[in-house]
């Protein structure tokens, strides 16, 4: 019924943010081949990767842009324009963030200290693993307002958001040790560096962080 609703009166924002929120996890999902060409140090791989990661964080502007004019401004919302627009700018803030890294990183030729190459990648991967929880979750857009949120669809979305807690739980774990890692070995490092390298490690655990703040903007939807 609220999916008819917007047909008859706007544009609905469900498939947009589902758009939005699928290029936003692929700028996050290529951070993990930009990194294993920063490791073996492939800078022209690194810097063609950090390319793509910008022009897809181009095409998530665009989908922003796109849906805030043409999202209904009437009382036909199965949800209120405020809380749309909290969802897609959580989802933009990813692919912000990933363009973010991967620029630092190319621009300052940043490398990664040996020790701490294994645990950043685990790390790294339990970032993707946020990320693609939280898209999986925004995937159930449609059938919840189908369901006019409310039955078993709720339970599913509801249990996914858990899973996405505790990913987020774990890339917090893994930060504190990577921390710990690093902070044996400043002194081989400059100062300079040093300063950067947290930079990277905190931004990376922002992913996390905001791929749980999606889940978030997503639960407050079931609760209204």
């Amino acid at each position: 019924m609220a999916a008819k609703l917007f047909n008859l009166f706007g544009r609905s924002p469900i498939r947009p943010l589902q758009e939005h929120m699928a290029v936003a996890h692929k700028c996050i999902t290529e951070l993990q081949p930009f990194f294993t060409a920063v490791i073996a140090k492939n800078w022209g791989e690194a810097e063609r990767i950090q390319q793509e990661i910008s022009g897809l964080e181009s095409k998530a502007d665009e989908i922003k842009r796109d849906l805030r004019l043409h999202l209904p401004k009437g009382l036909f919302m199965a949800v209120s324009r405020l809380d749309t627009l909290e969802l897609l700018s959580r989802q933009d803030q990813l692919a912000n963030l990933a363009e973010d890294i991967s620029g630092l990183i190319v621009g300052r030729k940043m490398e990664l200290p040996k020790v701490i190459q294994p645990d950043y990648l685990e790390f790294l991967q339990r970032c993707v693993d946020a990320s693609y929880q939280a898209r999986k979750a925004i995937k159930e857009l449609d059938k919840l307002f189908e369901v006019g949120f409310s039955g078993k669809e709720v339970e599913i979305v509801e249990e996914m958001i858990k899973i996405l807690y505790k990913i987020e739980h774990d890339t917090d774990e893994i930060q504190i040790k990577i921390r710990q890692e690093l902070f044996k070995i400043e002194n081989e490092l400059s100062p300079i560096h040093v300063i950067f390298l947290y930079k990277i490690i905190e931004w990376t655990g922002n992913l996390a962080n905001l791929a749980q703040h999606v889940g978030d903007s997503l639960q407050m939807l079931l609760t209204k």
